[in-house]
């Protein structure tokens, strides 16, 4: 995989940038959501801003066609570290049971280290797909509704919350027959150029 670096510079890589940045403030502010509701409200803020950060940046790489190497690394590398961070934070102040903790960290380093590995064999990475966006929007919804505690609207907890495990399964299904299919694929292509 070769990057270039003129492709560096580009508006999505600094957007994708700007949410590793938020995660600062947002890792922060979760620390005081017992002291007040107000501190659940800017959390939650926070965090829809890095989440208008995820959109924004694929938008506008293929808008702008600035579609590059370092921004299919760092954009999922964001959601992961983003999603993962409030994930540990919520668990260590006691909001996120530990079943759904760990299954959701799980997820993550199964989808990271399959794509470090199909990376490895193929030569390039594969872009994120809609059914990780997918998942990703339900894991983000379930934890932006436990911090502005919507755990009492029953229905719309439950369906966040196991919608995002069912997802969770289905996406590194998805993940690795789309990985597999690039091995797969790649190595015919190198078998037809001999």
């Amino acid at each position: 995989m070769k990057i270039e670096f003129k492709k560096i510079n580009t508006i999505p890589n600094y957007i994708s940038a700007l949410r590793f940045i938020l995660i600062i403030p947002i890792f922060i502010l979760l620390d005081k959501i017992p002291d007040g509701y107000e501190y659940r409200i800017y959390s939650a803020v926070l965090m829809l801003l890095a989440g208008g950060t995820d959109l924004l940046d694929g938008y506008l790489a293929r808008k702008l066609n600035q579609i590059s190497e370092l921004g299919k690394i760092i954009d999922p590398l964001a959601d992961k570290i983003a999603v993962a961070l409030i994930l540990i934070k919520l668990y260590l102040i006691g909001i996120i049971p530990t079943y759904y903790f760990l299954i959701i960290i799980l997820r993550d380093v199964i989808i990271l280290l399959g794509g470090l590995f199909v990376s490895s064999k193929v030569g390039k990475v594969l872009p994120s797909n809609m059914l990780g966006k997918i998942t990703v929007l339900f894991i983000c919804f379930y934890l932006l509704g436990l911090v502005l505690n919507f755990q009492e609207i029953v229905w719309l907890h439950n369906f966040l919350l196991y919608g995002s495990i069912i997802m969770s399964f289905i996406s590194v299904i998805g993940y690795g027959i789309r990985g597999y299919d690039a091995i797969k694929w790649s190595k015919n292509e190198h078998v037809s150029e001999l």
